[in-house]
């Protein structure tokens, strides 16, 4: 029979774990938490590392991790510090013994791995947070003492004895206020693969010195499901994580960071995941929604393989890779390898570099209803995928909206308020079997084999400045980039306002030119509005509805956009869940947005039903 464990402040290791003779731990009721029971957690900031050591047995046994109803819980990777003295000016000392850290110390723990880019300089997974302010990592102790600049910074050097630090907290006496310190690598990880059918609801996991996590390693994140199948990860807050924030994503072995950098070691990477239970019932098949995960330095949400099968839905992730001290391959507010099958609806992505990044073998995933701005690389980056990849009424609003490296995909019913760039790759990456990790083949590139229905392309929004570092290809308002390249390229019902331009490919594009010339996202009590002006759509109505049938296949794997399950979609519904009309949906992601004055509440939507529990 199910077995509830409580846990308190006020409880006492070896207690039974009752209401009223809770555990100390959490880490101790996941000791004894069989399939089917729940560990409650109530009130209060416990410091520990949770190393589940099972999982449930099935869906409809699982083992649940849980807040108590209307009880604030934080689980941090940090211990408080005292006995500072002061130093020089506004910089401060102390020397940490190394019976806080254990077997593991941050400081003495450097950052590397397969593409991974330290800027010249190294850098550590320890860090420094003043009531919760998170300080950055100097490059030099002489940097610290002689900063002119107004961001806080500390240095460490470990010594054998104890380690000693360096920060400058301004006008800020840190013997009377909370200074912490990084001492765990993780927060909830389970030390190993298989941990199957968990839940971990309602609670904010803070402070993690959590390393590179590239797609050829394993990926350990503040919070991680470590090459499990069934993980239900839902209403949490995720923040501080000197890497990533939830992971989803490869175990580990003895070619971690061998791959040189290459595409021919990932494709090794996955022939030995292949071996280790990458495929479908086994691993992936994760639920990861209304969640907020927010400062994390390398992405909000990682998963290389371990990510397939899964729904992504009504998270909100924002402020990822703001220090910028470091770089990588594989930074964004939600980068993934291998998303086969998965769903990613619904989320609120801004303030990252990148927005959304699908990396390889993105076959059978679909991007839909999600709301991405303030991004400074890009909202969406498709690289090296070979479809089918749908991608429907979303609003991508920064200043590049699309970065389109891949094959196969269907862009149907956006706001593209951004600029598209294009670049045809010349890398040989995997296709598989429909609905399954099972390969195909291998190929290069054939052609660019894309779909565009029924989107609202803009000129010139005014949304910020994007980073020029990462210009590649050829990009523009509208679709006019594809026009250089040989490209397979399939329209219908695309509408042009402001100066964006369509490709010489499209037959029957509309343009409008009356779009406000300030359109804007606005904060309200009630959440963020979108307004924006149109006129009314010009006659003949030039747009079809979509579906399995009028998009047709992917080119290279010959595969049909369907559903997970295999069956045919319907693009029926818009951005706010409203029906579409038939015969003739409007473009765009709003079906009611054609008249003087549209606005809409797009986060959090109205309409919440795909992601609330």
């Amino acid at each position: 029979m199910p077995r509830e464990f409580h846990v308190a402040k006020n409880g006492r290791p070896g207690a039974p774990g009752t209401a009223a003779h809770p555990l100390l731990s959490i880490q101790a009721a996941a000791e004894l938490a069989m399939p089917g029971d729940a560990v409650i957690v109530h009130a209060g900031v416990y410091r520990e590392r949770i190393d589940p050591p099972r999982g449930g047995s099935s869906d409809s046994a699982r083992i649940t991790f849980s807040t108590a109803p209307g009880e604030h819980v934080e689980i941090r990777g940090s211990e408080l510090v005292k006995g500072w003295t002061p130093h020089a000016g506004q910089v401060w000392t102390t020397r940490v013994p190394h019976s806080l850290f254990g077997d593991f110390n941050p400081f003495a723990d450097r950052l590397r791995g397969d593409w991974f880019n330290p800027k010249g300089r190294p850098h550590h997974t320890g860090a420094v947070y003043l009531d919760g302010l998170w300080f950055s990592e100097a490059a030099s102790l002489d940097e610290v003492l002689h900063s002119t600049e107004s961001v806080p910074l500390w240095f460490a050097k470990v010594q054998p004895e104890a380690t000693t630090l360096w920060a400058r907290f301004g006008p800020t006496d840190p013997n009377h206020a909370e200074v912490e310190i990084n001492v765990r690598r993780t927060v909830f990880y389970p030390s190993r693969p298989g941990i199957n059918y968990l839940t971990v609801r309602g609670f904010t996991l803070r402070h993690a010195a959590t390393p590179w996590a590239p797609p050829t390693a394993e990926q350990i994140g503040l919070l991680g499901t470590h090459w499990s199948r069934g993980w239900i990860i839902e209403h949490n807050t995720v923040s501080d994580s000197i890497c990533c924030g939830i992971a989803l994503g490869k175990y580990g072995d003895a070619w971690d960071n061998q791959s040189a950098n290459t595409a021919e070691g990932y494709n090794e990477t996955i022939a030995r995941a292949l071996l280790a239970n990458w495929r479908r019932g086994e691993v992936g098949h994760h639920l990861v929604r209304g969640n907020t995960i927010t400062r994390c330095e390398q992405a909000g949400i990682v998963g290389s393989l371990g990510a397939a099968f899964s729904e992504i839905s009504g998270n909100h992730v924002h402020h990822i890779w703001t220090k910028r001290l470091f770089e990588g391959e594989e930074m964004a507010g939600i980068k993934l390898h291998g998303a086969i099958d998965t769903l990613i609806k619904g989320n609120h992505v801004h303030h990252s570099g990148r927005g959304l990044w699908l990396d390889w073998m993105s076959q059978g995933v679909r991007v839909s209803a999600n709301l991405l701005h303030s991004n400074s690389v890009d909202d969406l980056f498709l690289e090296v995928n070979h479809g089918p990849l749908l991608v429907d009424n979303n609003l991508l609003l920064s200043p590049v909206s699309l970065r389109d490296w891949s094959e196969g995909g269907a862009y149907v019913h956006n706001l593209f308020a951004g600029k598209i760039s294009v670049l045809p790759q010349h890398r040989r990456t995997p296709f598989h079997h429909p609905h399954s990790t099972a390969l195909l083949g291998i190929v290069d590139f054939q052609r660019l084999d894309n779909r565009y229905f029924n989107n609202v392309f803009v000129g010139h929004w005014p949304s910020g400045e994007s980073d020029s570092r990462f210009e590649y290809g050829r990009s523009g308002y509208g679709l006019w980039p594809y026009d250089e390249y040989p490209a397979s390229l399939t329209t219908g019902g695309n509408l042009y306002c402001r100066g964006a331009r369509p490709s010489r490919h499209e037959t029957d594009a509309a343009e409008l030119p009356g779009l406000d010339p300030s359109p804007r996202l606005a904060e309200t009590a009630q959440g963020l509005v979108l307004s924006l002006r149109l006129d009314p759509l010009p006659a003949p109505a030039r747009t079809r509805p979509v579906t399995t049938a009028s998009i047709g296949l992917a080119a290279v794997p010959k595969a049909p956009f369907v559903h997970p399950d295999g069956s045919p979609l319907a693009l029926d519904t818009d951005y706010l869940g409203q029906p579409r009309t038939t015969p003739h949906p409007a473009p765009g992601p709003f079906e009611d947005a054609f008249h003087d004055a549209f606005t809409a509440q797009v986060w959090p939507p109205s309409n919440l039903r795909f992601y609330t529990a």
